[in-house]
């Protein structure tokens, strides 16, 4: 009998996007297996069900009972996934860390949970990384929202009324969401720096037309991250940084490591001494923010300076965020399938990575 992947509507506030979308299903068809999802599961992200063609839908329970392979943006509440039955395969962004009372109740249900968030950085995962794709949608989104909150435009114009100088932006963190954020604040021509500790990203952001910010400390770590500073060196760095920050217009911060407190870099005495109107986005807000007085999903007003907090921004692009995630869980689907069964190999280490519980057994702890 051929396998079923499902999907559900999600229902996390402000999600509104879907873990299969009509370009996966299609895949999944063409592979031998059903597709089965709840009704409108697509709607909110611009997919509606008529857009999906020889997929099956039904309402939340029967999907449940169902699914084989249940595919999740976020993770179900554990008295949803109770409708799943023992040796169904959950999948998705299951926010895996300290969530240890969730994975629990998910291994004595007998459920085996893929959270690819736990995915190692590398070559062969690149294709299945949820993190990467959707921090690319977030960078993006930061930068526009930086732009409608700042009461300077972005790039120079040049007027019967005279010339505007173009903003100045900087962007702390190197990683995906950060490339992606000066890669959109140059398109929206402003004068951009980056900045990250890791000396490694220096020809990244020079090759997207910024400044590399050299502060002067170097902290390269394992796995694609930043190692901790020491407190000599964050002094130092903080010290240069509140120097650079008093030229900046708009500030983007995107430093996190998951599963840890985000890295404090802004204190609240730089952000004093930033220009009047400037502005702070800080897409680290979720696990505790890069700036002391961020305060998740809310604008906070510190003197003439604004700092955003937001949080889920993917969310707010639904349909390409829809259609990068999808595709990610597709293919990290086609690791568990072997001559059209479900069969993973624990020997694998993209399984065995983001494994957190199976046969009955916590596999993570969070």
């Amino acid at each position: 009998m051929a396998v079923t992947i499902a999907a559900l509507k999600e229902t996390a506030t402000g999600e509104r996007r879907v873990a299969i979308t009509p370009e996966t299903a299609r895949k999944f068809l063409a592979r031998g297996l059903r597709v089965l999802l709840e009704r409108d599961a697509g709607a909110s992200a611009g997919f509606p069900d008529a857009g999906y063609i020889d997929v099956e839908f039904a309402d939340v329970a029967t999907v449940l009972a169902r699914a084989d392979v249940l595919l999740a943006v976020q993770p179900p509440e554990v008295a949803v996934a109770a409708g799943l039955r023992r040796g169904a395969v959950l999948l998705g962004q299951l926010r895996p860390y300290g969530a240890g009372e969730r994975i629990a109740a998910w291994a004595a249900q007998g459920l085996t949970a893929f959270a690819l968030e736990r995915l190692p950085r590398t070559t062969r995962a690149q294709a299945m990384d949820t993190l990467s794709s959707q921090a690319a949608v977030a960078g993006y989104r930061a930068v526009l929202l930086a732009a409608e909150a700042s009461p300077r435009f972005f790039p120079m114009l040049t007027t019967a009324a005279g010339t505007v100088r173009p903003s100045r932006v900087l962007v702390i963190g190197a990683g995906v969401a950060g490339l992606q954020a000066i890669a959109t604040a140059r398109r929206l021509g402003a004068q951009v720096d980056g900045f990250d500790v890791r000396p490694e990203t220096r020809e990244q952001v020079q090759s997207l037309g910024a400044k590399f910010l050299d502060l002067g400390v170097s902290a390269a770590g394992s796995g694609g991250y930043a190692r901790e500073l020491t407190a000599e060196e964050r002094a130092r760095q903080q010290q240069a940084l509140a120097e650079h920050l008093r030229a900046m217009d708009v500030v983007i911060s995107t430093a996190a490591v998951p599963g840890r407190q985000a890295p404090r870099i802004l204190t609240a005495a730089m952000i004093e001494g930033m220009k009047p109107g400037a502005v702070v986005v800080d897409i680290a807000a979720e696990s505790g923010g890069n700036c002391e007085l961020t305060r998740a999903d809310t604008r906070v007003e510190h003197g003439a300076v604004s700092i955003l907090g937001p949080v889920n921004l993917a969310a707010g692009t639904p349909l390409h965020a829809s259609e990068m995630i999808a595709r990610n869980f597709a293919n990290f689907t086609e690791l568990l399938l072997h001559e059209g069964e479900l069969q993973p190999d624990f020997g694998d280490e993209l399984i065995s990575n983001t494994c957190i519980a199976h046969g009955g057994e916590v596999k993570f702890a969070g």
